[in-house]
């Protein structure tokens, strides 16, 4: 795993300047503690720190092809590279290396920009033809990887694996995008390919992008996306076995490694499902690792370490506890831009403890988006049901008035928790889906902001992210439509991104096998009610790991990797909640209502409401625009 970054001239005559290319490169040094290369010439910079897994002599980047005239950074891993050096030679291509990173810059000279097409890996990767004078970006299908880019104001295209080596160029603009505070408000994150900063972008995953020097704009084009097919297997066993044999496959091609490897287990059933292969695959016991809370009702351990116990896996824990809050400014420096996934902090702990033993580990993330873990796809499958009953033009008038009239009980048991299903029965699919994975609601939302701020919007709600992904979703089952809208959103924009910054903060490669693309084209093909049965998640993944898990493991109440920050919020971080959220950043942004503000800390210290998420968001940004941005409100862009 690597961090990569460069800069294209704004004429090909030009050779971009060693000095910004050497800040850009260090301040990823976590991403590549083992080696940093940069290669200059007329029209391109290119720089790169390494993590060594592979070919660990061999392996040194920038890396070229046999005449120099093709040159690659790299971050990832590429699984096939062995089948696809085979099939390179075969077609006259000769390797100097045993490492992935030489397969790019021989199939791109083979293949152009089709190369990345008989990738199978995570990958974000920079070629440079001196040929063509092209630049190439591209990243993998599932944005296992990170890469985002600018143009600066005098002509010259930057890009990095994280915002932060962007940054270091004063030349390029600091200027927030309101659409994306819009946007972290609503999901948390600031989704794909928007940023934090209006002069940056994330490149899609499942897209590349094609640049020369002089190019003014340039539109990433995709190259694959997800096709949800139903087919009936044979029988459940059939569909069982297979699963069974593909997670085995995917597992095992990731265990090739020239340095110690463990793995990721919270103790739920994804992670505990890979670890259990991993120990079938392994003549030594797995290096499993987990993080524990000492409240029991977040505490996972038990089961983590139970299942460590079944398939023998040496396993190491540490807990998280309150005192672990003082690191919420280095979470926010860490991610670059706002980021309100309170589980980033034990997974930021996890890696840190991981990497005490190992340099890769596998984890079990992806399993939730692929194979409807999570409770929410129940949920909105039954809502569409009852939406598909009535036209909307009699249901959101009727649902609608029923949600106005019925009081809002968040006290109570969830059968008595009406107001919030009529609210989406109200709504379209997309608002519906919207409603059950937001942080702050739209009308919490219009509350939370100032006047002024909406003013700035023009109009744009963050629903506009989801519509457009929409508009290529599968409608007719259910489970495909929320699915799909998860692996374009959630998935690269929360789970992996949170995964990526927090492993690589230190120098920690972590690889997902049940995001092999492969497996999850599959995945895709099973009918509905083997990926959800009769209310319960996971199905086929629960009875295919019967006879390896305990039983209590498999089939009880998903539990997510959360901290009790609700209590936490009226006991021991009280006054840092208070100070963090009432105190001057945010007021001076001019962005928030004040008396909202101050609404929602007092309501949830006094226990009459749960706040904490939106607390944890504001949170967030409040320790991000303290350490990131010094700007007044007046140059929001």
């Amino acid at each position: 795993m690597c961090g990569l970054v460069g800069i294209l001239a704004a004429q090909a005559d030009v050779t971009p300047g060693h000095a910004l290319l050497e800040r850009m490169n260090v301040v990823q040094f976590h991403r590549g503690p083992d080696d940093d290369g940069q290669h200059q010439e007329p029209g391109i910079a290119l720089g790169h720190r390494r993590l060594a897994i592979i070919d660990l002599a061999g392996g040194r980047q920038p890396l070229a092809n046999a005449d120099g005239s093709v040159l690659t950074v790299y971050n990832g891993e590429i699984y096939n590279f062995p089948e696809l050096m085979r099939e390179l030679q075969a077609c006259g291509h000769h390797f100097r290396t045993h490492c992935d990173t030489e397969v790019i810059v021989h199939a791109w000279e083979e293949w152009g920009e089709a190369c990345v097409e008989h990738f199978r890996g995570m990958f974000a990767f920079a070629i440079w033809d001196r040929k063509r004078q092209t630049l190439f970006l591209a990243r993998d299908r599932l944005g296992i990887k990170p890469l985002h880019y600018a143009r600066l104001p005098d002509g010259r295209w930057l890009f990095a694996s994280e915002i932060k080596s962007l940054l270091t160029c004063p030349e390029l603009p600091r200027d927030l995008d309101p659409k994306a505070v819009e946007e972290y408000f609503a999901y948390g994150y600031v989704p794909d390919p928007r940023s934090i900063f209006a002069a940056i972008r994330k490149l899609p995953p499942g897209h590349t992008l094609s640049l020369q020097p002089g190019t003014e704009d340039a539109r990433p084009r995709p190259y694959w996306d997800l096709q949800f097919a139903a087919s009936s297997p044979a029988s459940t066993q059939a569909a069982q076995d297979e699963l069974r044999a593909r997670l085995h496959e995917a597992v095992d091609i990731r265990m090739v490694s020239e340095v110690p490897l463990g793995a990721f287990l919270s103790g739920g059933v994804d992670s505990s499902a890979v670890v259990a292969t991993m120990s079938q695959l392994s003549e030594d016991p797995v290096n499993a690792c987990s993080i524990g809370f000492g409240d029991p009702r977040f505490n996972e351990s038990d089961h983590a370490r139970a299942v460590a116990g079944r398939v023998g896996a040496r396993h190491f824990l540490d807990q998280v506890d309150v005192d672990r809050m003082q690191l919420i400014d280095p979470l926010a420096q860490l991610y670059d831009e706002p980021f309100a996934d309170s589980s980033a902090l034990p997974t930021y702990e996890l890696s840190r403890l991981t990497r005490q033993h190992v340099t890769v580990a596998l984890s079990g993330d992806g399993g939730d988006e692929t194979l409807t873990g999570y409770r929410r796809y129940r949920g909105f499958r039954q809502e569409e049901r009852l939406r598909g009953l009535l036209p909307g033009g009699l249901r959101r008038p009727l649902f609608g008035t029923l949600a106005a009239l019925y009081p809002k009980a968040d006290w109570a048991p969830r059968a008595f928790r009406a107001k919030a299903t009529f609210q989406a029965l109200a709504r379209d699919a997309v608002e519906g889906y919207l409603r059950s994975v937001t942080v702050v609601d739209d009308a919490s939302r219009a509350r939370l902001f100032s006047p002024r701020f909406r003013r700035e919007l023009q109009g744009y709600a963050a629903s506009e992210v989801l519509h457009a992904h929409a508009a290529r979703a599968p409608r007719e089952e259910p489970l495909d439509f929320v699915q799909y809208l998860d692996l374009k959103t959630w998935l690269p924009g929360d789970i992996l991104t949170k995964v990526d910054r927090a492993s690589m903060a230190h120098g920690l490669e972590v690889r997902v096998p049940i995001l092999d693309h492969p497996f999850v084209e599959w995945a895709a093909t099973l009918p509905a009610n083997l990926r959800l049965h009769q209310g319960e998640g996971k199905y086929l993944l629960k009875r295919a790991f019967e006879q390896d898990l305990p039983h209590d493991v498999l089939y009880r109440r998903k539990q997510g990797f959360v901290m009790p920050i609700a209590d936490w919020f009226r006991g021991p971080l009280r006054d840092t909640l208070r100070q963090a959220v009432l105190g001057e950043r945010l007021a001076d942004s001019g962005w928030f209502n004040p008396e909202r503000l101050r609404q929602l800390v007092d309501e949830h210290q006094s226990g009459r409401s749960d706040h904490s998420r939106p607390l944890w968001a504001l949170l967030m940004f409040e320790s991000f625009l303290r350490q990131r941005v010094d700007v007044p409100a007046e140059r929001i862009a």
